[in-house]
């Protein structure tokens, strides 16, 4: 396949699988390990990271091959490993092209060597806090079951004066969905300009939910309250994942965030033994699509199985989904959380959708009056303070008619 020809490709490396220094409570991958190779994992080799990154140049269109270092918690590989990766891109990255790398780390491996490495190699660095220390301190504890924010926030810290600005990870569950500000002002004190909502979706074997995962309602009542600080507080200095593709979407462009995305299946997974799977909330036998060792990442990527994975999402949509005026924003959703039934009683339906469509019926309007006073020249000041007066107009209301 020619370059002109290649499709859009990013791959997230797991160079240590599972392996992790915390135990989260509503953690899900924890138990991915059992699908590796070895018995017990251990670090991507050398030779299986040259293939990574080799194959990885070559399935790309260019001139931007993107990197996403994953977990477990990917610090655990070394700082030896990701210079030795930095290595390897330049080695096989043709002349004017680059790599964008990103890790994704819990942060408590993150000395001043490491931030001065990231700084140094301009790694984009995306850091789990789940808001104030209460609430991320519930569920994020290390291996000795102590708690981690304080660590987390001094990393934090420590990333920013070496003037990387970390994009926050911030999970919402059963306990978060029930303090959104509290949560999102935690987050909005850390100083950093990027903030990714997380929902936890997880299910016991019995199928049903687990405790920690955030109710559908809860999901919505927390974006809604969220999304009201945001635009009347911090529009031009903060953004928010979630409400920045939805204000794409409905500005017309299409959705980047692959849950929202008509298809997927182009962020395939690499464990730390060479295995690929097809994503990476479908880490198992079923996804496996080929291995480094003795197989081809584009291969993989392009084949047969691969592509019917990414098609499945707009093929398996429920008839409540199909008629839906929201389809266009969510497109369904994430297909590892379609496991709840339809208004019509057909299986298949998105967990999320009540909260989706609680937060898009809110947003909207929002949204699009903030399109339209942009239009019209105003800056992010003047338009905060259009919302400020038209929440203040619309808890009026409210209020009269209690």
């Amino acid at each position: 396949m020619s370059g002109a020809e290649k499709l859009p490709f990013a791959v997230m490396a797991k160079p240590v699988g599972s392996r992790c220094n915390m135990r989260c409570r509503y953690c899900y991958y924890l138990d991915k390990g059992k699908y590796s190779a070895h018995e017990k994992q251990t670090r991507m080799s050398f030779d299986l990271l040259e293939k990574l990154i080799r194959q990885t140049v070559d399935a790309s269109p260019g001139p931007v091959v993107s990197f996403t270092w994953h977990g477990g918690e990917p610090t655990l590989a070394g700082l030896d490993f990701y210079k030795k990766a930095v290595e390897l891109e330049r080695k096989y990255l043709p002349a004017g092209w680059t790599a964008l790398n990103n890790l994704q780390t819990n942060g408590l491996l993150l000395s001043d060597a490491w931030c001065a490495f990231l700084k140094e190699n301009r790694f984009d660095v995306g850091l789990s806090v789940d808001g104030s220390e209460a609430v991320h301190d519930a569920n994020r504890r290390d291996l000795g079951g102590k708690p981690t924010f304080e660590r987390v926030r001094a990393a934090a810290a420590r990333l920013k004066r070496r003037g990387i600005e970390p994009d926050l990870l911030c999970t919402v569950n059963s306990g978060s969905e029930k303090r959104p500000l509290e949560v999102y002002r935690a987050l909005r004190g850390l100083g950093s300009g990027w903030i990714q909502f997380i929902p936890i979706v997880a299910r016991a074997p019995d199928g049903a939910v687990t405790p920690e995962s955030v109710s559908p309602e809860g999901y919505g009542e927390f974006l809604r309250a969220c999304f009201d600080e945001w635009v009347t507080h911090d529009l031009g200095r903060l953004d928010v994942q979630f409400f920045a593709e939805v204000s794409r979407v409905l500005a017309g462009g299409e959705a980047s965030l692959c849950t929202l995305r008509g298809e997927c299946g182009r962020v395939p997974v690499v464990e730390e033994d060479g295995a690929v799977y097809s994503c990476d909330h479908f880490v198992d036998p079923d996804h496996r699509i080929g291995n480094l060792a003795g197989g081809n990442l584009e291969k993989a990527a392009d084949s047969d199985a691969q592509l019917a994975f990414g098609r499945a999402k707009r093929g398996t949509l429920t008839a409540q989904c199909g008629r839906c005026p929201w389809l266009f924003i969510c497109n369904g959703g994430c297909p590892k959380d379609r496991f709840a039934l339809s208004v019509d009683g057909e299986p298949g339906q998105h967990y999320l959708c009540p909260g989706f469509e609680l937060f898009f019926a809110h947003a909207r309007p929002v949204i699009e009056r903030m399109m339209e006073l942009s239009r019209s020249g105003l800056g992010p000041a003047e338009i905060m303070t259009e919302m400020k007066k038209r929440s203040s107009k619309s808890n009026g209301v409210k209020s009269r008619m209690q």
